[in-house]
């Protein structure tokens, strides 16, 4: 694999994904005025609505709402395994040591926020819903972070991408292993053999992205029809996109690059539009005081600072990694508070996890509540650190 790359990608997917987070922010309160003014009933009917076309006795039209949930994020999910496997092979995660202690963390900020939904939920109808506090969403976390500017070193804020990609990882094999209801093998074997022609392409040394690309929307539309969710195609396309062992962009940062702008300023933010409409109602105040809503706030916020701070300690304290330079045990603790960000992982799952509609717009309030105590409790925390080492000084 490559021993140099370009880190232009990284700095792009960073900058993009501090505005992508303020953009995401403002389509989440459009979501909001929508579902609680006269156009709710109006912009579900269009959700709702049927798009696509017919070819020969096979139709491939789907609602927008699938279009959005299962076509646009995929390619979020491209943008992600291109992350992942960049990352693998030169960044946070491309030797044992450098990944240790995100893996570990990101581990431990799935594990017990898990854990504590599943204690809230046992034996309730909502107890599938377990995986909902696991996911960061990266977007609104680094912008938040970023919003910090000085007064977080710069390698925490390396640290929390490493972290949340790790994180993102584990959100998709839990998407593949335990949201998936039933597998069609014949579909499934198509896909395979999309995958061995892309290894192929690679063996050969083919570095044109076409001949990735478009082999890619049929790997998108067997993996739809096998039963697996269609997002899981964007990572297993990013796995097989070529890199290079010089400094001139290769193929995958190319890539990268051309998605990080569609990604983070219309997919995101159009997902978020699209199910984010929650209408507010007097029974979702009490819900939060539910196992449901209460194994969500709960999960996200205390268990995500829990088990990221946790886990870091441990692996620190067992020598399989340091703290990131210029950091302390405060810093780790608010970046947990930060990685209790949900947002658009956790509404995802929430969708995959509940057939009752009122239990997925109680989780999504939920996830939307304990999303901005988690922005908030993390920024405040990290800008106070900062504070009183200033106060230390003077």
């Amino acid at each position: 694999m490559a021993k140099l790359l370009n880190l232009q990608a990284f700095k792009d997917f960073f900058r993009s994904g501090q505005i992508g987070g303020i953009i995401l922010l403002i389509c989440v309160a459009i979501s909001l005025f929508i579902a609680n003014s006269s156009y709710a009933n109006a912009f579900s009917a269009f959700l709702a609505t049927d798009f696509g076309f017919t070819f020969g006795s096979q139709s491939y039209a789907f609602t927008v709402s699938a279009w959005i949930n299962d076509a646009l994020m995929a390619i979020f999910f491209l943008l992600v395994g291109l992350e992942i496997k960049r990352e693998m092979i030169e960044g946070e995660l491309s030797s044992v040591k450098k990944a240790s202690l995100p893996v570990v963390a990101a581990l431990g900020g799935m594990l017990v926020p898990a854990f504590i939904y599943f204690v809230f939920n046992k034996g309730e109808s909502t107890a599938s819903g377990w995986g909902i506090p696991m996911a960061t969403d990266i977007a609104f976390a680094l912008a938040i972070i970023s919003m910090l500017g000085k007064s977080v070193p710069t390698s925490l804020k390396v640290f929390l991408a490493a972290l949340a990609i790790v994180d993102d990882l584990g959100a998709i094999l839990v998407i593949a292993v335990f949201y998936t209801n039933e597998v069609h093998f014949d579909y499934l074997l198509m896909a395979g053999g999309v995958i061995a022609l892309l290894l192929v392409f690679n063996l050969f040394n083919i570095k044109a992205l076409y001949f990735y690309l478009i082999p890619g929307v049929f790997l998108w539309y067997f993996i739809h029809h096998s039963g697996i969710h269609a997002t899981i195609a964007g990572v297993l396309l990013a796995l097989t996109i070529p890199t290079n062992s010089t400094n001139i962009e290769s193929p995958l940062e190319k890539l990268e690059h051309l998605l990080n702008g569609p990604v983070n300023y219309f997919i995101m933010p159009i997902f978020a539009l699209a199910n984010t409409n929650i209408t507010f109602q007097k029974e979702m105040i009490s819900g939060l005081a539910s196992p449901l809503g209460l194994g969500i706030i709960i999960g996200l916020f205390a268990g995500k600072t829990l088990g990221v701070t946790l886990f870091s300690w441990l692996a620190v304290k067992l020598k399989l990694g340091s703290l990131p330079s210029r950091s302390g045990w405060k810093h780790i603790i608010g970046l947990g508070m930060l990685a209790g960000i949900g947002f658009t992982m956790s509404i995802f799952i929430s969708l995959l996890s509940f057939s009752d509609q009122l239990h997925v717009t109680e989780a999504k309030f939920a996830i939307l509540c304990a999303s901005v105590i988690s922005g908030l409790a993390g920024f405040i925390f990290l800008k106070s650190i900062r504070k009183k080492h200033a106060a230390v000084k003077a």
